[in-house]
């Protein structure tokens, strides 16, 4: 006969997942990516982009910021990447409680925004260094540029009267410039897109000035008070990669 404690430790083995921790002192990204929302954003937002569902997005990171007591919030299309601070002891660095909750807190962030279902996953990126840190972002970055450009040409292909086939086959192995090129045909200036299409946007916590007035002294006074800073308009490249760094070591 096995005896109670025998048994559960046996159940407990099984959950050998579970045991997996984020080294102390690695620099942690947590990514969290829409489920399904191809479908979602067909139905109900523009194309290829719509300000309500960026604003949708934006709320939601700004919910994981501050949750989860980040130091960077980045959106772009329907993915967020959550930087921590490598002394972050968060759910005791477990791999499994920082994807599960980080993706339950989007999903019912997103939800309650946009009063309409949605879920999210959720994957870690670790890094041992500020510069890996940079090359992530501007990474994530990279590839929200690449994939606005290929939106701007699909839809732009789409709205002429071709197919979803028909549009993807018309792309296939065409380069940057042309893809440029084909835009301008249709009257679309790519760099001159709003900068949150085409470089997505980041989100911090900073410090900020408040004017106020003293009653009992009747003199008027300055407090300082935390805040979410959103980022529309952010810079590209070596510069973009600066503003990384600087929010990553606190100096920003």
């Amino acid at each position: 006969m096995v005896h109670a404690e025998e048994f559960e430790a046996r159940q407990r083995a099984r959950e050998s997942f579970h045991s997996l921790r984020v080294l102390p002192g690695a620099w942690t990204v947590i990514r969290v990516d829409g489920r399904g929302f191809s479908r979602l954003t067909e139905q109900r937002f523009d194309k290829p982009f719509d300000a309500r569902f960026c604003d949708l997005m934006v709320v939601t990171a700004q919910t994981l910021l501050t949750e989860l007591g980040a130091r960077y919030a980045y959106t772009a299309s329907d993915e967020i990447s959550i930087l921590l601070d490598p002394a972050s002891d968060l759910f005791g660095r477990g791999v499994e409680k920082l994807v599960s909750i980080s993706a339950g807190i989007a999903a019912a962030a997103f939800t309650q925004a946009a009063a309409e279902a949605a879920h999210f996953d959720s994957r870690l990126w670790v890094g041992v260094g500020v510069e890996d840190v940079a090359d992530y972002f501007s990474w994530r970055q990279s590839d929200a540029t690449r994939s606005a450009l290929n939106g701007w040409c699909y839809w732009a292909l789409r709205k002429t009267g071709q197919s979803p086939r028909q549009a993807s086959h018309t792309m296939q192995g065409v380069g940057t410039a042309d893809k440029t090129t084909l835009l301008l045909r249709h009257g679309i200036t790519f760099d001159d897109l709003p900068s949150w299409q085409r470089r997505g946007v980041g989100l911090w916590r900073e410090t900020a000035e408040h004017p106020g007035f003293d009653p009992v002294r009747g003199t008027p006074v300055v407090t300082t008070r935390r805040r979410t800073r959103t980022e529309r308009e952010l810079p590209e490249k070596d510069a973009y990669r600066q503003l990384v760094t600087a929010l990553a070591t606190g100096q920003r």
